[in-house]
């Protein structure tokens, strides 16, 4: 999840939403967030954090208060019916959605000029080795003593001794303890050589089509190894041939790309851009330049533009925050051209038509009645609850709360606010974050939560927050 960031009076201030400066300098000293007229304080988010099993940081704290001013800023939109409909707004947070429309469009215009391998010269290149197709028997050697290996090499032996190439793919499905190859007769598919450890990639080589190995060991245990007859393959081989020339004509163009645009990165850039990964939403206004190329400059807040596009499990971060210095220039470079490709197929006026801006735009809005549905924010469900708007805001605002309450005890499973749906909220409606009051809120936490585990460690009941009804408990 994003962060928003307030500094402290007289540092920079960063603030997304319709929040004047006025407003957000006369905040409350004890207010981490507002979001539409909802606060949450710093005692509010400190009991939330130290009654949970949640980590005592500042970036889950940060992820803590992302949520709540999602899910308060939803509802305040739940409140005023409002679906975020503005095909114009809605489109500019989908750019990430656009723009993979917009260059797979480009690429599939430009790839019928790329040269592939002709069919024709298939079996030449199946015979030549430099691509292989195998199928093996694996007996994985789970016990590492030698009597172990032993005993798996004899049984290995023994089933080499059965094995032909007409029972060959019979005996992988019934022996190998490869689950995957198994299931298909022990194959493997089409690979390049040096796809497989070493020992494998040898063997398999180093057979005719139609021959089957001796026992062969690897780091994995004992393979018994057959290279299938061309015809056998012939329709996978084609297209993974083919595949690869793709591959390569796609490499070739753009190589030819960075070169005519004359992208230069700059030099030292290690260090920024580590910061921008870690930290996308603090970056977006960040004007560092990380390159140039002929369509212009490459910032940290472009970086930082094209970051907030990958989901979290996608390990991003760590990867990049280990990664050596040398590689981050080449991590740049494919933003860069991902920008090129993109002002390529706008220069030639390509883009997605009426009926896949149409399917883009109910997907945002899809997104946003979900969310309201997960957390009991539905329009008409409100309304029917509440005739007022301000009783309906009410209500809103104080199922978010049963929800985060909820979430936090792990009583409810996390609703994702999208980003595309966050980010329109946000420029909608007021919302600013307190980042300077987060060390406090941790250290207000870790007395609760140390006083919760004094009293629980006495036996006595924890009076910080009430416990839940334990029949109500035990249903759950």
């Amino acid at each position: 999840m994003k962060k928003l960031v307030i500094a402290a009076v007289g540092a920079a201030l960063v603030i997304t939403g319709c929040s004047s400066l006025k407003d957000a300098m006369s905040a409350h000293v004890d207010t981490v967030a507002k979001a539409a007229d909802q606060e949450l304080t710093i005692t509010r988010l400190a009991t939330l954090m130290g009654n949970s099993k949640a980590p005592l940081r500042k970036d889950v704290a940060n992820a803590v208060v992302d949520a709540w001013v999602n899910y308060q800023l939803a509802g305040e939109a739940a409140v005023n019916n409002d679906s975020l409909n503005d095909p114009k707004k809605i489109d500019d947070a989908m750019w990430a959605v656009i723009a993979n429309v917009k260059a797979k469009k480009w690429y599939d215009l430009v790839s019928k000029t790329w040269k592939t391998p002709d069919s024709s010269a298939a079996l030449a290149a199946y015979n030549d080795e430099k691509m292989l197709a195998a199928s093996h028997i694996l007996l994985l050697t789970q016990d590492t003593t030698p009597a172990g290996k032993a005993k798996v090499k004899a049984k290995a032996d023994a089933l080499r001794m059965q094995v032909t190439g007409a029972n060959f793919a019979d005996l992988a499905k019934k022996n190998s303890q490869d689950p995957q190859s198994a299931a298909k007769g022990g194959s493997l598919g089409v690979f390049p050589r040096g796809a497989m450890v070493p020992e494998f990639d040898k063997a398999a080589a180093a057979l005719k089509p139609g021959e089957i190995s001796p026992v062969i060991k690897t780091q994995f245990g004992y393979h018994i190894i057959r290279r299938p007859l061309f015809s056998e393959v012939k329709g996978d081989f084609i297209a993974a041939m083919q595949q690869g020339g793709l591959q390569a004509a796609e490499s070739t163009y753009l190589a030819g790309l960075e070169h005519s645009s004359n992208m230069e990165v700059k030099p030292g850039i290690a260090a920024t851009v580590r910061a921008v990964v870690a930290d996308p939403a603090g970056h977006k206004s960040d004007g560092t330049v990380l390159a140039t190329s002929s369509i212009g400059k490459f910032t940290a807040g472009n970086l930082a533009k094209w970051m907030e596009t990958f989901p979290p499990q996608a390990g991003i971060a760590e990867r990049v925050k280990s990664a050596p210095d040398s590689l981050l220039p080449v991590f740049v470079k494919n933003f860069v051209r991902n920008e090129l490709v993109l002002h390529s197929a706008d220069s030639a006026k390509i883009g997605p038509d009426a009926a896949q801006l149409d399917q883009i735009r109910k997907m945002f809005i899809s997104s946003l009645t979900s969310a309201w549905t997960q957390l009991n924010l539905d329009p008409k469900n409100l309304e029917a609850a509440a005739k007022s708007k301000g009783d309906r805001a009410k209500l809103a605002a104080q199922r978010v709360e049963d929800y985060v309450n909820k979430l936090m005890a792990q009583q409810a499973q996390y609703v994702d606010v999208t980003e595309p749906v966050q980010n329109v909220l946000r420029d909608k409606y007021d919302n600013t974050i307190n980042a300077a009051a987060l060390d406090k809120v941790l250290v207000e936490a870790a007395k609760i939560r140390l006083a919760s585990d004094s009293t629980a460690k006495a036996g006595q009941p924890n009076s910080v927050v009430p416990l839940p009804n334990t029949d109500t408990a035990k249903k759950k």
